[in-house]
């Protein structure tokens, strides 16, 4: 059975938020990866498998490693997904700083 992974439920874990910021500058392999954590290889490995099928993830195989890549068209999703959010508090914070300019006079 084959399970459609959501991105949002992938990414609310820590593990994987920090897999994804040491492949966001270079792709590197599982066992690269699983070093720079305290956990065993095989939990490595499963965040790795989740963050694939979801495709924030993307694999790539050179001879015989294969290299994990952040997924950018993904991760735009993600971004396009926040951006109202960020808009709506952007704007509140530019409101309470006018009001607070006021006051300071």
């Amino acid at each position: 059975m084959n399970l459609r992974r959501d991105v949002f439920q992938a990414i609310a874990d820590p593990t994987r938020r920090a897999i994804l910021l040491l492949v966001a500058s270079q792709a590197l392999t599982a066992g690269a990866i699983a070093a720079n954590f305290d956990t065993a290889r095989p939990t490595v490995s499963k965040h790795l498998q989740i963050l694939t099928e979801c495709e924030l993830l993307k694999q790539e195989q050179n001879g015989r490693e294969i290299y994990y890549q952040l997924n950018p068209q993904k991760m735009k999703e993600i971004a396009d997904f926040l951006e109202p959010f960020r808009q709506l508090w952007d704007a509140r914070f530019n409101k309470l700083e006018s009001i607070m300019k006021k006051y300071k006079k």
